[in-house]
């Protein structure tokens, strides 16, 4: 089923699951057994992402074929415009279709591992925008594109990254995923000003549980996130335990996010997008924990937020 028709229908929030995939046999099962805990939630639908240079095209195409087809859990695969021309984007659209997919996440991609400039194909696309039309234009799965509620790092301004946003939806994406983020505000600020300028598809909040503090903070500073200063304070804290030091920064990693999420889905957000960075047990406590509570029942209509 389309990710944006699941959205339409579905009374209660989506949840949904995000998954690289594994480079050994060995990670290959881990994954797996991931998955198998947690398709026990019934997420909405599960993403896989996509290797730059197509370095993962073939796992990448094997797993979603299995969450599709194996597991029953709807499937949306990462497409990147890294090192491709437009024959190859075509010929893994044409792979996906035939596979029953309906869902693609289209994205620029980040620059080679060593590489620190972004250059394009010589044969291929410069941005995310224009992978979301050659989908649109040939294919009839439903394109989910990423946005930044604190501005994408490689943006000008705030005003620029929501032009090229709305250029993304003007050529076919019909529901947006934000980019990590650990402050709430930064995203109901990110929604108003997608409301303003006319973006008017939905908006999923990407929230990943922390449970490494030197981890996430090599994630913060790829993908341009930050963590409030007074969380990262009480994480280094933690992390200096010389006992149970581990354990105790994942236990504040699952509360901080637990409480992150409720307040979210209280104040309108249509879904949460987990990136679990291919383990299940900080996603199924949070997520368990949601659906007892229900803090949408609970919700504070924010204008536009859904």
């Amino acid at each position: 089923m389309r990710i944006d028709e699941i959205i339409a229908t579905k009374r209660e929030p989506v949840f949904s699951f995000e998954f690289f995939p594994p480079k050994t046999d060995d990670g290959e099962r881990n994954l797996r057994e991931a998955l198998s805990a947690l398709r026990e939630l019934e997420p909405d639908f599960a993403s896989v992402t996509y290797g730059a240079g197509g370095s993962t095209r073939d796992r990448t195409l094997g797993v979603t074929k299995w969450l599709k087809q194996e597991l029953g859990i709807e499937a949306m695969a990462h497409l990147t415009c890294v090192g491709a021309s437009i024959d190859d984007l075509r010929a893994t659209l044409d792979e996906l279709e035939s596979a029953g997919i309906e869902n693609v996440l289209a994205l620029r991609g980040d620059p080679p591992r060593g590489e620190v400039q972004w250059r394009p194909h010589p044969g291929g696309l410069r941005y995310a925008s224009e992978l979301t039309e050659l989908i649109a234009s040939a294919y009839p799965f439903s394109i989910g594109a990423a946005c930044f509620p604190e501005v994408h790092p490689e943006a000008t301004d705030a005003l620029s990254d929501l032009q090229f946003l709305k250029r993304k939806v003007q050529l076919g994406a019909s529901f947006l995923i934000t980019n990590l983020f650990f402050d709430n505000e930064a995203y109901f600020r990110l929604v108003e000003a997608a409301r303003f300028a006319g973006i008017e598809v939905p908006i999923i909040p990407g929230i990943m549980p922390i449970t490494n503090v030197a981890q996430i903070k090599t994630i913060t500073g790829v993908c341009g996130a930050t963590i409030p200063p007074a969380l990262l304070e009480q994480l280094e804290l933690r992390a200096a335990q010389k006992q149970d030091g581990a354990e105790s920064v994942a236990g504040l990693g699952v509360a901080y996010a637990t409480l992150q999420c409720a307040e979210l889905l209280a104040r309108g957000a249509p879904g949460i997008h987990f990136y679990t960075l291919n383990r299940s047990p900080a996603t199924r406590a949070i997520l368990s924990a949601l659906k007892l509570t229900t803090p949408w029942a609970r919700r504070e209509i924010v204008a536009g937020a859904i």
